[in-house]
């Protein structure tokens, strides 16, 4: 049976390898394993070691507890640090909207950012 924790690390490696353009192969190659293991991460079939879990956040360039993140603690309150719905966290569209976001050049970035948080105010 899939534990929760493992579930939702898989769910956030392959959230983030997504979101940077990176094939299971090339994680794979990153961390020196085979990309069928990278989908028993992904899914949750196998749980990630701690050395491993270092690897793939180096290799994904974030900090480790980006896999932890959202993660509901057990006596069922959200983590201080989720402030993403977790359906978002899942729809294709928000994910390529926010690839999209970050392939903007910065200064372009800030003033659409600007725009869509005027128009959020609107709505």
């Amino acid at each position: 049976m899939v534990h929760v924790v493992d579930a939702h690390v898989g769910k956030r490696i392959r959230q983030r390898r997504w979101l940077v353009g990176m094939t299971q192969q090339k994680l794979a190659e990153s961390v020196g394993i085979k990309f069928q293991q990278i989908q028993k991460y992904e899914t949750g079939a196998n749980r990630v070691s701690a050395s491993r879990l270092w690897d793939i956040a180096d290799a994904l360039e974030v900090d480790v507890a980006f896999f932890f993140e959202g993660l509901k603690s057990e006596d069922g309150g959200a983590a201080a640090q989720d402030s993403i719905p977790a359906d978002m966290m899942g729809d294709k569209e928000a994910m390529d909207l926010v690839r999209s976001y970050y392939a903007i050049p910065e200064n372009q970035r800030r003033r659409l950012f600007e725009l869509a948080r005027v128009l959020s105010d609107v709505a």
